[in-house]
């Protein structure tokens, strides 16, 4: 009897349950309803119900039509295999991490390659998942003229592919309506222009990343666009497009030499297709002690961008905000989804809502006013 009751110290309440359910429908081997469940068992019916949700979302379990139980045959844990952007870059390594937390909850196994924005990386990476027999592949990189080589390798080893923010053949799409976001980018700076300089603009210059492709380089058309319907009076002559390839140096450098060019220009409008490019466009304008003269907006929020916009007289007016932290579940649902079959679309969007200085000052006063309230 002491054997006993030492040995039941260590047992897990919960876990006996959940262990309880699986076998009943183990045993017999057809679907049972809740209330069978309950009536069987004896356990609580809002237990049994935590139970079987938590069987279903690990893919254990599934529900049939009438919606009763079936337990679902599981030979192995699935693997997906995931190229990351780049481990240097911050949306990436966001992304990533959003992916990690959400493979653990659903109990996918995860085997990430970092792909160093780099497309020779990435395809070395792509041939790596194939020889590891993935599952399923989640490809993040760079580089629209690799892509269809990456693609092609992937699909003839008849793995699924869902690709993050540039399009691959024969991948699921994941990632913002890169258009949308642009618009919304352009449509702050516009909205600035008129709150702040009467609608006065000289520029408006697009730092682009030439080997993403047409999808992303949407962005910045999707800004232009933007400011020509609030700002009409824009010629087209006042639109430049440079390549900052997404990198911060390389947007630093090209906006400091936009400015010396155009040294008694005022009314600056900036859009950058990441925030990286848009932080180096910011270092370049402080050094040049022009931040009355120039207005930027950016894409991905990260947590510099946010700083940066925390801080008085900023010339980052705004970013798009990716939710990256939304990236892990969605890819993880749909990534299960490919893999049982079922019918998905071809383009699947993230949220997206754009941040300010003004809003995070007013999300930074509603939580000091809930604090105070606290007694």
């Amino acid at each position: 009897m002491r054997n006993s009751s030492s040995n039941n110290l260590y047992v897990i309440p919960v876990l006996s349950k959940a262990l309880d359910v699986l076998e009943l429908l183990q045993s017999e081997g057809q679907a049972h309803t809740l209330d069978e469940i309950y009536k069987q068992t004896g356990i609580s019916k809002s237990t049994v119900y935590r139970i079987l949700k938590t069987f279903a979302h690990r893919g254990y379990v599934a529900q049939t039509g009438s919606g009763a139980y079936r337990l679902v045959s599981r030979p192995r844990k699935m693997r997906f295999g995931f190229g990351s952007q780049s481990a240097d870059m911050p949306f990436s390594v966001a992304v990533t991490e959003s992916l990690k937390a959400a493979a653990s909850s659903a109990g996918v196994d995860l085997m990430i390659l970092d792909n160093k924005y780099d497309g020779n990386t990435a395809l070395m990476n792509a041939e790596e998942f194939v020889r590891e027999r993935v599952d399923l592949v989640i490809e993040f990189q760079i580089d629209q003229q690799i892509a269809p080589v990456i693609a092609d390798k992937i699909s003839g080893a008849g793995i699924p592919m869902i690709a993050v923010d540039i399009p691959h053949p024969h991948a699921t799409y994941f990632g913002v309506n890169n258009y949308r976001v642009g618009f919304e980018a352009g449509d702050c700076l516009a909205q600035y222009a008129k709150e702040e300089w009467g609608g006065k603009v000289s520029w408006v210059l697009g730092i682009d990343i030439e080997e993403a492709g047409p999808l992303v380089q949407s962005r910045i058309k999707g800004a232009f666009a933007g400011m020509r319907l609030q700002l009409p009076e824009l010629r087209d002559e006042s639109f430049v497009l440079v390549d900052g390839q997404g990198l911060r140096k390389r947007s630093y450098e090209l906006t400091a030499e936009f400015l010396r060019n155009h040294k008694k220009d005022q009314g600056i409008l900036i859009v950058a297709a990441t925030d990286t490019s848009a932080l180096g466009a910011v270092e370049a304008v402080r050094e040049a002690k022009r931040e009355k003269q120039v207005a930027i907006v950016g894409q991905d929020c990260i947590p510099e961008a946010i700083e940066e916009m925390r801080k008085r007289g900023t010339p980052l007016v705004g970013s798009v905000s990716h939710e990256a932290s939304h990236y892990g579940p969605r890819l993880i649902h749909l990534g299960l989804l490919i893999l049982r079959g079922e019918t998905v679309a071809p383009y699947n969007y993230i949220q997206h809502r754009l941040v300010t200085p003004e809003s995070l000052r007013k999300a930074k006063a509603a939580v000091a006013s809930v604090a105070a309230a606290r007694p």
